[in-house]
């Protein structure tokens, strides 16, 4: 009786291990299939592309120097990784630069200056902690200096074409003092008294050897950088087509001279709401002008339809 047993659970322990054996071995190709996947979408980290040779402004970035080249890969990682915000920057730029860019000619600035407003706002009418306001970040003392009117009701500082022009006339007065458009930069960032003050206590006046704080000592590299992503995305892992960019909205002038009592019927009767006034007249504060002076003044209307950019798109 023993021996039968034993001889029926030595059958059954065979059984048993070859139906084990026999069910792993369909899964080995699969297992080496799952693997071979896993190993074919491994997602690789590049670090950022420095070229051999750079300019800024017109001004050559002595790139060959250890800290300078170290400095700008800082900001290139930053702006590179930084996958949302340079996204976005991207997007707007299509929109802002054109208007950027044809007034820092006029004004005799390298169209690189462009890269400023990126690095101070995002090309947005955002306000600072300190006060500073609009796309190139004036305090009101130096818009006001620079011919932006600044009030309650008017704020120029959110203009943007009349900001631009007056950051243009800041960043050549910056040049005429410095000599160089780097150091201008610095200047508009750190403030012109603060940078004649370190140059003195330095004996030194070129921005790549002067000791400043971090904010200013990475200013400058931080404009380098954004040229470099933004003028080729892709050669840093930013793929757009066309129809992912912001498209420029073509706008109509309206002249006023005199009092508006109240902007939402204004809008109304140019057939936009008061939103959309706000947004394309941002340096409006208030929903009325008193405007005693009788100044005049340029009022941005969209044109018809000018909401629907994505209708030719299909979802």
């Amino acid at each position: 009786m023993k021996i039968k047993i034993i001889s029926i659970t030595a059958i059954l322990l065979v059984v048993t291990l070859w139906g084990i054996k026999s069910l792993s071995q369909p899964n080995k190709p699969q297992q080496q299939h799952q693997v071979t996947e896993i190993e074919h979408n491994t997602y690789s980290v590049k670090p950022a592309d420095i070229p051999a040779q750079l300019s800024f402004a017109g001004e050559t970035v002595p790139v060959q120097f250890y800290d300078v080249r170290e400095r700008l890969d800082r900001e290139l990682l930053v702006n590179k990784f930084w996958h949302s915000s340079t996204f976005q920057l991207i997007k707007r730029a299509n929109r802002y630069f054109p208007v950027i860019e044809e007034i820092l000619k006029e004004e005799g600035v390298p169209e690189d200056f462009k890269y400023l407003a990126v690095a101070e706002s995002g090309l947005q009418n955002v306000v600072s902690p300190s006060g500073a306001s609009g796309f190139w970040q004036f305090l009101k003392g130096a818009a006001r200096d620079f011919n932006l009117e600044v009030n309650s009701q008017v704020d120029e500082r959110y203009h943007l074409e009349k900001a631009t022009r007056a950051a243009a006339k800041y960043l050549k007065w910056n040049y005429e003092k410095f000599g160089t458009w780097t150091m201008s930069a610095a200047a508009y960032n750190y403030g012109r008294s603060n940078t004649l003050q370190q140059i003195a206590r330095q004996n030194c006046h070129k921005y790549y050897d002067l000791l400043l704080p971090e904010e200013t000592e990475r200013y400058v590299f931080r404009l380098i950088a954004l040229k470099l992503i933004l003028s080729n995305p892709e050669k840093y892992g930013f793929i757009l087509d066309e129809n992912d960019l912001y498209a420029p909205i073509k706008t109509k002038k309206v002249q006023i001279s005199g009092t508006v009592k109240n902007f939402a019927k204004f809008a109304e009767q140019h057939d936009i709401s008061y939103r959309m006034l706000k947004e394309f007249n941002p340096w409006l504060r208030e929903n009325y002008l008193r405007n005693p002076k009788n100044k005049t003044y340029i009022i941005r209307i969209p044109e018809k339809h000018f909401r629907h950019q994505y209708d030719h798109l299909s979802y």
